[in-house]
């Protein structure tokens, strides 16, 4: 369902996994499924939702739409006995997300988000590195995601863009939600609708996590920095090669003197290789092995759930002026 900027590459991704098919192409606009009918022949175009509804062939519904539709569309799609993949962020309130959550358990189907980055190698080499304790005791993550545009059109600001990407990989690292969260930001084309945006999240063992994103900055980056007490890590999507850094450098206290001197610790540069896959071709294989396996994903409900309860507590935040607010 939806086949406008992200969904032609779900349906690309998906109609390139042997073993499934593509029965039909869901969209309001004729003129994007009559540009679906060139990429992908073969398949049956409809904008209608209810003629995908009552198809009994179909086993599973992907949906990419504007986040005031999710629900509806993904709600309608479970009942109707369909498992469901939903693209980013589950839905546009937590409200809404727990009802999809009880509504999946309810009749046995697989709700799905299409947190992407999980799926990512890279985040989960840095992943494996802190569960290891490599980089020894966290202490705090940044991450910066700019770039020119893309506006919504449901009058959602920058933070439901592009901060449920940031969030479902710190909840992914870390293991367990913050506890407060703070936000604050700016409207500079579009009043009442922030397009730049600064987020805080922190988390009961004092670590905290910062964020910066923003639809109107000259460059597009994607990079994330996370700082132990022992190493720390340099990640960048938009490396083709060297997407991670770990750095054995360090600043420690040296109370040896009466001085109270910082001493700094620098060492080498560690490169590791990351194998090149695309992430949303294993977003889609993971869907596709759970709806037959019967298990769990691991970007389930809950985790959708997680996410939309941390987006909501930083759009309060933001209307409150980057008040803490406790989640």
């Amino acid at each position: 369902m939806g086949c406008g900027y992200w969904g032609p590459k779900l349906i690309r991704s998906f109609y390139e996994l042997s073993g499934v098919k593509v029965v039909s192409l869901c969209d309001v606009s004729p003129a994007r499924l009559n540009a679906m009918r060139l990429k992908f022949p073969g398949v049956g175009l409809t904008t209608n939702f209810r003629d995908v509804l009552r198809d009994s062939t179909i086993d599973a519904v992907v949906i990419a739409t504007p986040i005031s539709t999710h629900y509806s569309l993904a709600r309608q799609a479970l009942r109707a006995g369909k498992h469901v993949l939903v693209e980013k962020p589950l839905t546009g309130s937590v409200k809404e997300a727990a009802s999809l959550v009880q509504l999946a358990a309810k009749f046995k189907k697989i709700l799905m988000v299409g947190h992407t980055f999980i799926y990512n190698p890279a985040v989960q080499k840095i992943g494996e590195l802190l569960k290891e304790r490599a980089l020894g005791d966290l202490h705090y993550l940044d991450s910066v995601r700019v770039n020119l545009g893309l506006y919504q059109t449901d009058g959602r600001n920058v933070l439901w863009d592009l901060a449920p990407h940031d969030i479902a990989i710190i909840l992914h690292w870390i293991g367990k939600p913050p506890v407060a969260v703070s936000a604050w930001g700016r409207s500079y084309l579009q009043n009442g609708i922030e397009d730049v945006a600064f987020m805080r999240l922190e988390f009961a063992n004092s670590v905290f996590a910062h964020f910066h994103m923003s639809w109107l900055a000259p460059a597009k980056i994607r990079r994330m920095t996370v700082v132990g007490n022992q190493k720390m890590v340099l990640y960048d999507d938009l490396e083709s090669a060297e997407k991670i850094r770990i750095a054995d450098q360090g600043a420690h206290l040296d109370q040896s003197s009466s001085e109270m001197r910082v001493n700094y610790r620098m060492g080498d540069i560690v490169i590791p290789c990351i194998k090149a896959v695309e992430p949303l071709a294993q977003e889609c294989a993971h869907f596709v092995e759970c709806v037959l396996q019967g298990r769990a994903p691991e970007t389930d409900g809950e985790n959708g759930l997680e996410v939309v309860r941390i987006l909501e507590a930083a759009d309060k935040s933001l209307k409150k002026k980057g008040a803490l607010i406790r989640v």
